[in-house]
């Protein structure tokens, strides 16, 4: 083997269970992320297997929290990794919520064995502060430094690069693995920034091969959705990741409500409502975040907001709360989703907190690909009104519900899922709105890469379905040969 080496436990058949290994020697190595798998790419040996031995890998290093990039870690521990957990500073206070949940879905919710667990994983995690030089190891043999920068995708999301010497060859190395990168115009989130250069690049390639509407107009294009929908004076049900996007989604719909309070009432009123005498009340319409999980990412998003980007900050200088606003429900126990879920499909006063308007309500609530959570029992009630609308904003891994919901859109005729092993009709209708994507697209990514001072010699694909590896591996060579310069394109098997 020539050092330094990569091989690939995950995210080279499609776009999660990333995990890579960084060989930097014969002795020692590196691992970059160490995620679930979803979807079709999904099966309960491989989701959870360890595979690959674990001696000689002196650190674990995070790009970011989202399951598919670390939720084996669990697993990695029980395989006898004792290394440290290296991730950014805002990472590092969201890195526990969500393995808790991991290990909780994968392992036992017994709690005195979930608090002994998150105890070792908080005392394995040492958080790094964004564009600085760490050492990992210094020996006369090997010098090995790391440094995370923003990623643009989530809040505390990186690309690690990876500084190699050895010494006594008088040789060094470049490696950077890009996790997922962010597009421009990401609420909260600052945008990426390629590095100075990569000898090898680890490319995550996700929309490889689709540009991204514009996001400069998404917020508005979000709100004439949600206007539509509450025309029928029905539920918006929106699956939502709970880091990142539905943040996000928060933080512009407070946005929205923000200017509609402004306005007249006249004016916030749609030409059917007020044929009807039913306007929509804006300023009371209620938004329901239905997630345990994603109310505690939220808070400490809140708590976090030192790392949020310049707009987001100029809101709160005005004594604005982006991700608390007044109109926000959160509901935390399994009493309120069941009689929200009742009340919402039936249309019956029944709870005290959405007695008062009988009115539409936008639901967000997980999981993001409708694959289990919160989210899976107002689909059960709800998809088969016509009044309802599921508004898709994110990607949705083949294989999944989520999947199948947003491949109805449009559909006429009979349409069924099957969800918890029964059968519902698709009556709701259902939309994808474009612009939320919290990846780069192909120009993104070629962007990256063509934006460093020295263009990668080596880049290889993965995190991405086949066409969408393909179709980036095409655009990167035509823009390397107009430039007259050498690439090697890999596709990891």
């Amino acid at each position: 083997m020539v050092f330094p080496a990569i091989t690939h436990h995950g995210a080279t058949q499609g776009v999660t269970g990333s995990c890579h290994q960084l060989h930097l020697d014969a002795a020692h190595s590196l691992l970059i992320d160490c995620g679930l798998f979803q979807g079709d790419e999904s099966s309960p040996a491989a989701n959870l297997e360890i595979d690959f031995p674990v001696e000689g890998i002196k650190a674990l290093l995070i790009s970011h929290i989202h399951i598919d990039h670390v939720g084996r870690i669990p697993n990695l521990l029980a395989a006898g990794f004792n290394g440290p957990i290296i991730c950014s500073q805002p990472s590092a206070k969201l890195l526990p919520l969500v393995l808790e949940d991991a290990f909780k879905l994968s392992v036992t919710r017994d709690q005195n064995t979930v608090d002994r667990y998150l105890k070792r994983v908080e005392q394995a995690i040492i958080a790094v502060a964004y564009d600085q030089w760490h050492v990992l190891i210094n020996t006369p043999e090997l010098v090995c430094n790391i440094r995370l920068q923003r990623a643009g995708h989530v809040l505390g999301s990186a690309y690690i690069e990876c500084d190699i010497h050895y010494p006594k060859a008088a040789t060094s190395k470049r490696v950077v693995f890009s996790g997922d990168l962010g597009a421009a115009h990401t609420p909260l989130l600052q945008p990426p920034k390629s590095p100075e250069r990569a000898d090898i690049l680890v490319l995550e390639s996700t929309y490889g091969d689709r540009l991204h509407e514009d996001r400069t107009h998404r917020q508005q294009r979000l709100e004439q959705a949600i206007d539509q929908a509450l025309a029928d004076h029905g539920t918006i049900l929106i699956p939502a990741f709970s880091a990142g996007r539905t943040q996000e989604l928060l933080y512009e719909i407070e946005d929205i409500l923000h200017r509609k309070a402004l306005l007249p009432a006249e004016l916030c009123t749609g030409e059917r409502e007020a044929q009807q005498g039913l306007p929509i009340d804006w300023p009371q319409l209620p938004i329901i975040l239905d997630s345990p999980l994603a109310s505690r990412f939220t808070q400490a998003y809140r708590e976090l907001n030192d790392f949020w980007n310049d707009e987001a900050q100029q809101r709160l200088s005005e004594g604005r709360k982006p991700l608390r606003f007044r109109q926000l429900i959160t509901l935390d126990s399994h009493v309120q989703h069941q009689k929200t879920v009742n009340y919402l499909a039936s249309n019956q006063k029944t709870v005290n907190y959405l007695a008062s308007t009988g009115r539409p309500a936008i639901v967000i609530a997980g999981n993001g690909m409708c694959s289990g959570g919160r989210i899976v029992n107002y689909l059960k009630a709800m998809l088969g009104d016509p009044r309802h609308q599921v508004l898709f904003v994110g990607y949705q891994a083949r294989g999944t519900p989520g999947a199948v919901i947003q491949a109805s859109e449009g559909a006429e005729g009979f349409v069924m899922i099957d969800l918890d092993a029964e059968m519902y009709e698709i009556k709701a209708k259902v939309a994808t709105l474009g612009g939320y994507s919290a990846h780069a697209d192909q120009k993104g990514l070629v962007d990256f890469v063509t934006g460093m001072q020295q263009w990668p010699e080596r880049v290889l694909l993965v995190h991405g379905e086949k066409r969408a590896k393909a179709a980036l591996a095409h655009a990167l060579r035509c823009r390397y040969n107009e430039q007259g310069k050498a690439l090697s394109v890999e596709i990891p098997a």
